[in-house]
């Protein structure tokens, strides 16, 4: 790979230029919300790396410290949470370069990491990038806006439809 990618923690001067970049492909991303995930950041909730190839900005993961999703929450499970790159950059290793230090920067502190996705095409990449790492299934199915479906469930098919996964980081 010839392009120079670094990776950083965000920044104030990010917000802005993150979201203007999003806006270009078309993905409606406000600065409001960079703006959150760096205060979030400043108090210890999320932690949010920023790639750059060649010094421009080409995507982001965060890493919730305490995840939404309660099975996390209760294992004490960080969380990979909204891994974005832009389209421009991707096919590049951009994603996988991003999860590689998430899982340094976790393994740090844990032994287990968790990820969570869309069960649509839209997905499709990522879900077999989180497979291919050696994420598995926590075994609790599907779920949708915190309830899991059960049997005979009638639902919406969206974005909050979702298959919840971990790794271990430290192999035995």
């Amino acid at each position: 790979m010839n392009d120079q990618i670094t990776i950083r923690t965000l920044n104030k001067d990010d917000f802005n230029s993150i979201a203007q970049a999003f806006t270009d492909q078309g993905w409606n991303k406000p600065a409001s919300q960079y703006e959150r995930y760096y205060q979030e950041q400043q108090a210890g909730e999320r932690l949010v790396l920023v790639a750059e190839c060649q010094q421009k900005f080409a995507g982001y993961l965060t890493i919730m410290w305490k995840s939404h999703y309660s099975p996390f929450q209760e294992g004490n499970i960080p969380e990979i949470v909204d891994l974005n790159v832009l389209e421009k950059f991707q096919k590049k290793g951009i994603a996988t370069m991003l999860m590689d230090e998430a899982e340094k920067i976790v393994g740090e502190k844990g032994a287990i990491i968790g990820i969570g996705f869309g069960l649509t095409k839209d997905y499709g990449a990522a879900q077999r990038l989180y497979i291919n790492r050696g994420y598995v299934p926590d075994g609790l199915g599907i779920s949708q806006r915190g309830q899991f479906l059960t049997y005979g469930d009638q639902l919406t098919v969206d974005d909050d439809l979702a298959l919840y996964l971990t790794k271990s980081l430290h192999e035995n």
